[in-house]
């Protein structure tokens, strides 16, 4: 790929999950039209992609993830010709919006499955997974990972709900069938894809059974899903049939993917997807046994493996930069302080992350500093991951304050509550009553509050999306971790050509005095080029504090 088409390297993607984000008809759904209405907020902001999570026809029992047809709108959000007019506007607006691709699996009323259902021979068949006997996999949504048909005395595969049948790439009918549907929204004119868990799509055929855990019912077949045998060739068909033909941006989320994975998929000499989703920094504050065994995050592990991604890609792929998105806890609340230090934390995460080499990606209410929820009741809760795992874990005798209070930290309904927009009922989201409540917070950590505070978080963002366009050793620099072994600093160098930069953030409510000599010696000598306190004396650093100076 030529360098001039490269642009998502300078690019900001703002991501939007329709359901949660405006709701333009009182009907408690977020929708199109209300996307619409808030695109001059996001050109405010800077941004200048929008990846927007699923609008396609669905059932809902995934919440959008479980597709019933690739070609039609979901009609809670809107028809197709409110679809038209929102690409319409936000081109008008030089900005470009990507969509989610989720073609590892469908909804199970899906033409394709219900086709599949009806007997063996039809033609159908092929496109899914069907055995006589299941192996031992378990759903990522628990449960296992298979589900008898009466109809033909078979079962499929579902990784994920027994709403969502698993897509067999091993036929080529499916792969022609799926390179269409892309081709049909790529025509449309829409600017790329953000591919849903596309590296489990090759799976081993033989389905073998996964390692049982002592203690545990179903087995891991994570190895036999996960970066399977032919995920590059069908990565690669992809390319070569579709997604070359497009001057588009394309990132594959991607469970388990190592950094040699991710040199693989996104070096541009192989033609497969330009970035990859890494899971890998979102797992340090799990225990053994999965994201709802909860321990403190030390920071030394995420300086670690930030630092093997930053180094591992430069120069050979490219990096994707998250801390938030639909199905991760808020940031703040996670990795920072959403209490007495919510602004500060809020914006030296971002500068963490801002200053790297990669592609930023800022989910929906990330820039107003929008925190978890903890709701009382397990009824508000709507996420099917997280009422499966309730149930699951209730069976296996943990109390229900030990079960909320996993939901309260990593739970994704953190993500879902409606943005919002100001003090009024629900945020401003909508005139009705929300799909799912808002955040009992709404009266402080709003959109118009936010307007009216020139120290705000979303100006502060909006700083730091301007200083990527402006400053090219931040998009092409190198990557020098500093401090290796603080607990609670985590400083970076980037260089590139003459320049240098210097990340200085405290990812704690103590001062950090910096005793490094060869570090002050640098810091007396650099310009501010921004931080999150109004004054600073460099050397110390105040509770939560951010700075980043240049030689």
């Amino acid at each position: 790929m030529k360098k001039n088409s490269e642009w998502w390297k300078k690019s900001v993607v703002y991501q939007i999950y329709p359901r949660s984000f405006n709701d333009s008809n009182g009907d408690g759904i977020g929708d199109i039209q209300g996307i619409i209405k808030k695109l001059d907020y996001l050109k405010m902001l800077g941004i200048d992609v929008i990846w927007l999570s699923p609008v396609y026809d669905s059932p809902n029992d995934d919440n959008g993830y479980d597709i019933r047809d690739y070609q039609k709108i979901m009609r809670e959000f809107g028809t197709m010709a409110d679809f038209d007019q929102m690409l319409e506007e936000v081109h008008k607006r030089e900005m470009k919006i990507i969509m989610d691709l989720v073609v590892n699996h469908t909804s199970d009323e899906h033409q394709w499955f219900v086709e599949s259902k009806k007997s063996k021979d039809n033609p159908y068949r092929d496109y899914y997974f069907w055995r006589k006997e299941p192996n031992n996999w378990g759903s990522v949504f628990s449960g296992s990972a298979w589900e008898y048909d009466e109809g033909t005395e078979e079962y499929f595969l579902h990784l994920f709900s027994k709403k969502q049948p698993d897509l067999n790439w091993e036929t080529p009918a499916l792969r022609q069938d799926v390179y269409q549907m892309m081709k049909y929204w790529l025509d449309k004119g829409i600017d790329g894809f953000r591919m849903d868990v596309i590296n489990m799509i090759s799976k081993n055929p033989d389905l073998p059974d996964g390692e049982l855990e002592e203690g545990q019912q179903f087995g891991d077949g994570g190895k036999y899903y996960m970066n399977g045998p032919r995920i590059h060739e069908f990565l690669q068909e992809m390319n070569k049939e579709v997604l070359s033909h497009y001057p588009i941006m394309t990132v594959g989320e991607m469970p388990g993917a190592t950094t040699d994975d991710a040199k693989l998929y996104t070096d541009p000499e192989r033609n497969e997807v330009n970035m990859i989703f890494t899971f890998e920094h979102m797992d340090l504050d799990s225990a053994p046994g999965g994201k709802w065994n909860l321990k403190p995050l030390d920071l030394r592990d995420l300086k670690d493996n930030l630092t093997k991604w930053q180094m591992g890609l430069h120069n050979k792929g490219w990096n994707s930069l998250y801390w938030n998105n639909h199905d991760q806890p808020r940031v703040v609340s996670r990795f920072g302080n959403d209490q007495n230090y919510r602004v500060e934390s809020a914006k030296m995460l971002a500068t963490c992350l801002h200053f790297m080499q990669g592609t930023p990606y800022i989910y929906q209410g990330e820039e107003i500093g929008m925190t978890n929820v903890k709701y009382e009741s397990l009824d508000d809760y709507r996420d099917i991951e997280t009422l499966n795992m309730y149930k699951e874990r209730k069976g296996l005798g943990y109390s229900h304050e030990e079960i909320m209070n996993s939901i309260y930290v990593k739970g994704r309904d953190n993500a879902r509550t409606p943005m919002q927009w100001d003090d009024t009922d629900h945020g401003g989201f909508t005139k009705g009553t929300p799909w799912i409540k808002v955040n009992p917070r709404y009266n402080e950590i709003n959109v118009n509050n936010a307007l009216e505070d020139s120290n705000s978080i979303f100006y502060y963002y909006q700083r730091l999306i301007a200083l990527r366009k402006k400053m090219d050793i931040i998009v092409e620099g190198n990557f020098e971790l500093l401090e290796k072994e603080h607990p609670a600093l985590f400083a970076y160098k980037r260089k590139w050509q003459d320049e240098e930069l210097l990340v200085l953030c405290n990812f704690s409510q103590e001062e950090v005095v910096i005793e490094n000599e060869e570090l002050l010696r640098k810091i007396r000598d650099y310009q501010v080029v921004i931080s999150n306190y109004e004054s600073s004396n460099k050397s110390t650093l105040k509770p939560y504090e951010a700075i980043v100076l240049k030689k």
